[in-house]
């Protein structure tokens, strides 16, 4: 089906670069520009386009202002332009909506244009809302993982990095990190640790037991779908019951 398109954004190579890759597929029928949020509520508004390229971090309007602005409800399909990190867009994905992260590459792109058109497809305009507006709640505050914790101890402060952590165990509301042969206690409890953590690192494999993923050298099989856990150090950790479908999926290859 023939799509009109819009790309927002305040560089103009940017815009090129994007227009480029667009004029390589021959169901786009239009492209239009603009420079910045302004322009570009002007042009949703009159253009109606099918498809907005919306760059996210713009001066004086960005691409979220943009959304709020024209309001979710109105808004055509959009693929956010961004430079998030990499714990933000994981968040991305969860949603209808796409991304695509600068310096766009034409693989990526063709990704991001294959699930916009999808999107395209007639669906109610409740659920095409509340996606919309889930992107825009975790754009206006993406998640920031804790690389290194502050642990006191004997009147002095130790600095421990997360990435040298090999696991955590609850301890009420303390929990204990385990870091090779050292142990230290930090009074936080263990549910608002694994909020701060990176979920690519760590995984939790009982309510009490926090894992370094890239410290489990072998997973075993043991009573009622449970996991014996062995770390690289020879530690052996017992996941609890409520948590093996997260195992399972890291004892998965991704192909």
């Amino acid at each position: 089906m023939p799509l009109t398109t819009l790309l927002v954004d305040d560089e103009p190579l940017a815009r090129e670069g994007l227009r480029t890759l667009l004029l390589q597929d021959p169901e786009i029928s239009a492209i239009h520009e603009a420079k910045d949020g302004r322009e570009a509520i002007a042009a949703i508004r009159e253009l109606q386009p099918d498809l907005v390229f919306l760059d996210v971090q713009m001066p004086e309007m960005d691409g979220v202002a943009v959304v709020k602005e024209v309001g979710a409800d109105k808004m055509p399909a959009v693929v956010f332009v961004t430079a998030y990190d990499k714990y933000a867009i994981q968040a991305f994905e969860i949603n209808a909506v796409d991304y695509l992260l600068k310096p766009v590459t034409a693989e990526r792109f063709a990704q991001a244009l294959a699930r916009a058109k999808t999107h395209l497809q007639p669906r109610p305009g409740e659920e095409a809302r509340r996606q919309i507006l889930s992107l825009l709640e975790t754009m206006a505050s993406p998640r920031h993982s804790v690389r290194r914790l502050a642990v006191r101890s004997a009147g002095k402060t130790i600095f421990v990095d997360v990435e040298d952590v090999d696991w955590i165990e609850a301890a009420e509301n303390y929990v204990q990190l385990h870091v090779g042969r050292a142990a230290h206690l930090l009074h936080v409890t263990m549910n608002t640790l694994e909020e701060s953590l990176d979920p690519e690192m760590f995984l939790r494999i009982h309510r009490s037991i926090l894992v370094n993923v890239r410290r489990i050298k072998e997973l075993q099989p043991a009573l009622h779908g449970e996991y014996v856990v062995t770390l690289q150090d020879g530690v052996r950790l017992q996941s609890g019951r409520t948590y093996n479908e997260r195992l399972k999926a890291l004892a998965t290859n991704p192909f």
